[in-house]
């Protein structure tokens, strides 16, 4: 992996022209380095990321537009409209939805990279939740199942 160097990134640029479809969203990377990714995700509405926990990595949101719903370590959930930054401390459970009616746009961030690359490239337009399941074990991302309500 090359060091991170020194710039802007433009709006309309990925790293290596890369685009991921991952369960409905659209995930643009942005920057990649040892030490950290990011990567500019769109969420319409009616889309998630199931609860899971990044067992070597902290993440972060930062909203943009519209509002995504959190539920965090299994507290009543909490809402993030744009401006606002979620912070989520590696091996706490976090499930990601956006059931605002309306897109909802955000930048996130992991830092070390660990796997996460490498995760996003397998599970890119996998159709089938318990495949991405499957593979994102393998890669340090433990999906959970849902919370009791």
């Amino acid at each position: 992996m090359e060091p991170m160097t020194a710039g802007v990134t433009p709006r309309e640029a990925s790293v290596d022209d890369v685009t991921w479809h991952i369960l409905g969203q659209t995930y643009v990377p942005k920057h990649r380095s040892e030490s950290s990714m990011s990567w500019h995700a769109t969420f319409p509405h009616g889309t998630f990321v199931p609860h899971h926990i990044h067992t070597t990595q902290d993440e972060f949101i930062y909203v943009l537009t519209g509002e995504l719903e959190l539920e965090l370590d299994g507290a009543a959930p909490v809402r993030a409209g744009p401006g606002d930054l979620v912070r989520l401390p590696q091996d706490v459970p976090h499930g990601i939805f956006n059931r605002s009616g309306a897109e909802a746009t955000c930048l996130f961030w992991v830092s070390p990279t660990a796997n996460l690359w490498d995760l996003f490239v397998a599970i890119d337009n996998v159709p089938d939740p318990a495949e991405v399941v499957r593979l994102a074990a393998l890669h340090q991302v433990d999906f959970l199942p849902p919370p009791a309500r």
